[in-house]
């Protein structure tokens, strides 16, 4: 049985599966989505795998509920906690109500409040922390201390990382096979799971991940070939703003083709672009992989790929294209 301390390049394509097993009742088979003018815009055939129907409203689903769901009786007792700016910590909430057992959560003041109104829906507890690395694992020290809940990382926990590796094998189900896959990457579990299910069932299949200019720590890593950390950057795609660990780097600098930066603008842009022609809501994080696309056309001009779309959990009086 995995678990937190589970030294990440042990995990195994039979973890995924196993955790496909565990999970399927907990989460949805999310469709994918094609768009002829995307197709088109891009000179691309795209494949967009729509994470943003989960009952949770984002991938993090996936991972939290193959670890809340793994968990023994015994550990399940005092409950789960995590630090997470949202997506996870809603996802965690959402997987522990499901499992009836507590959730203790540590968020940014800044997150987004429709993220927050999720983790609190689910059942789960909030207290608030400043917007940087430092202070969310600060304070998360504190809340698991006062609680004993069983800590479940947002990304770097093998358990985490093996459910969402789920995502990529449905896909390549759902698609018969694609050429490249692209997905956002901030501390990198998509990612991660990405890179163990492509790299077992399908190593001809190029990983790109696509990270925001202004967070740009995985970038910068990847060609520095070791983990650089941001404390606190400041990007619209509030998803992305944490730093790779030892488990997600493993996956990264071993399987993923190259990493792809977008300015805020393009970010903004390719958001937009997404709603109207996909006509589904989806966050400035999962606008990433497109605006890298649309900015880096010949890596992917008459190919095959999929978009992985992580979440769609926005505030919607706040969409960043209006003014106010």
């Amino acid at each position: 049985m995995l678990d937190i301390n589970t030294p990440a390049e042990t995990l195994t394509i039979d973890d995924m599966r196993a955790a496909h097993e565990r999970i399927k009742p907990y989460i949805n088979r999310t469709p994918v989505l094609r768009s002829q003018y995307l197709d088109d815009l891009t000179g691309a055939q795209l494949f967009f795998k729509c994470e943003n129907f989960q009952e949770a409203g984002a991938f993090k689903v996936r991972g939290a509920c193959n670890a809340v769901f793994g968990l023994s009786d015994e550990a399940a007792e005092k409950g789960v906690c995590t630090h997470s700016s949202g997506n996870h910590a809603l996802s965690l909430s959402y997987a522990a109500g499901r499992r009836g057992i507590p959730c203790n959560v540590v968020m940014p003041r800044t997150a987004p409040q429709a993220k927050k109104d999720a983790v609190r829906r689910y059942g789960g507890t909030i207290t608030e922390c400043e917007p940087s690395t430092t202070s969310r694992e600060a304070v998360f020290a504190e809340v698991q201390a006062r609680t004993g809940g069983e800590f479940v990382h947002p990304y770097n926990d093998p358990r985490v990382i093996a459910g969402q590796a789920t995502c990529s094998a449905e896909l390549l189900e759902q698609t018969g096979g694609l050429d490249a896959v692209v997905a956002p990457i901030g501390g990198g579990g998509m990612i991660s799971g990405t890179c163990l299910t492509l790299s077992n069932l399908a190593s001809d299949t190029a990983i790109y991940a696509a990270e925001p200019e202004q967070a740009d720590d995985a970038y910068r890593s990847f060609k520095a070939g070791h983990i650089i950390a941001d404390d606190a950057p400041d990007t619209i795609a509030d998803g992305l703003k944490v730093p790779l660990k030892e488990n997600t780097w493993h996956f990264v600098s071993r399987y993923v083709t190259d990493i792809q930066t977008a300015s805020e603008q393009e970010i903004i842009d390719a958001m937009k672009i997404t709603w109207k022609y996909l006509r589904i809501v989806m966050e400035p994080s999962c606008a990433v992989p497109l605006a890298v696309i649309l900015k880096n056309p010949d890596a992917y001009r008459g190919k095959r790929v999929g978009v992985v779309i992580t979440g769609g959990n926005v505030d919607l009086d706040k969409l960043p294209w209006i003014k106010g």
